[in-house]
């Protein structure tokens, strides 16, 4: 069974991840060990709320969550005008009452090494955030990332342009000094780019059909995330007028349980922490010459139908199995 931390900034693609991973460890396929969260797509606080949210939502508020390290300046704002100002489409009010305590939360580089040294080689940390609760982990104790057994992290635009700049991915832009530390750190790197996930396109209809099937609280709320996140998209162009909302976080989940949804090129990742037009850009070279240092699998190709697909029945299962 695949050990698994999750390191996340919910957000509306976040938040159906981790479904999906709650999903799979119902159906005996994953253990979450934690969730780590992020300042992103909002602030710290607010993520932490968020996750603690919906695993009480989905009857998992034994997952420890860990609250997230900050930067004291970001380097751009947030995404909530994506996300909603409650980092949810703004429905956080009908969901259960954080259970979580924000205050006496461990921080989140701090489980990264404590688990990590407690079970080397066996960890999978998820990473669908802004990296600095990695990074701050490998500055604390460098070389803790080489002993998770594979980094999966969503961002990056190779071939693609990006989504907050002509050339930057959110993830990688909002702390690219911290991305930079963690391509450098250690060659168990798997990364999943705009390149692919800009063709998962979660709909209202798939949202209405499960929710016809069960219903229930967590079928209403997916309903409902759908549709804000559907109707975010739309405004700001992300789908380029379809109908629907791009799941990019869920590429890391797919990837883990559903590999032969992707396929990938090995390289060596580096990114650009110093141009004024170019901060945040993810690079590998593609010369016909002899390269000894990679350290990343990134996609480049997906099975878009089989990604959903398998999504839309591990949330039915989830749903189908719901106890509120």
């Amino acid at each position: 069974m695949t050990k698994i931390i999750f390191d996340t900034d919910p957000g509306g693609d976040d938040i159906f991840a981790l479904l999906w991973l709650l999903s799979l460890q119902k159906q005996g396929k994953a253990e979450l060990i934690a969730v780590t969260t992020a300042e992103g797509n909002i602030n710290s606080k607010l993520t932490f709320n968020n996750a603690s949210k919906v695993l009480s939502l989905a009857g998992f508020e034994q997952v420890e969550i860990c609250r997230g390290v900050t930067l004291k300046q970001p380097k751009v704002a947030d995404a909530a005008y994506i996300h909603g100002m409650d980092g949810m489409g703004n429905i956080s009010h009908n969901l259960p009452t954080a259970k979580h305590n924000f205050d006496n939360a461990v921080y989140a580089d701090e489980l990264i090494i404590d688990k990590l040294n407690a079970y080397p080689g066996e960890i999978t940390i998820v990473a669908v955030a802004p990296l600095t609760n990695l990074a701050a982990a490998e500055t604390k104790s460098p070389g803790i990332l080489k002993k998770a057994k594979e980094i999966v992290i969503m961002g990056g635009a190779f071939k693609v342009p990006g989504n907050v700049t002509p050339h930057a991915e959110f993830n990688i832009y909002y702390n690219p000094q911290a991305a930079e530390k963690v391509f450098a750190s250690c060659n168990n790197i798997v990364v999943l780019p705009l390149d692919i996930t800009e063709q998962l396109l979660f709909t209202p209809a798939m949202a209405e059909e499960i929710l016809s099937s069960y219903q229930n609280n967590l079928t209403q709320f997916i309903s409902d995330l759908c549709n804000f996140m559907t109707a975010a998209n739309l405004r700001y162009r992300q789908t380029k007028g379809s109908k629907g909302f791009l799941v990019h976080d869920g590429a890391a989940v797919a990837y883990l349980f559903y590999p032969e949804t992707l396929m990938f090129r090995r390289t060596k990742v580096d990114i650009e922490t110093q141009g004024n037009h170019t901060s945040g850009k993810t690079l590998f070279d593609e010369r016909l010459i002899a390269k000894a240092n990679s350290n990343t699998w990134v996609a480049l190709q997906v099975d878009k139908i089989g990604f959903l697909a398998s999504l839309i029945e591990d949330f039915n299962f989830l749903c189908m199995n719901y106890d509120s």
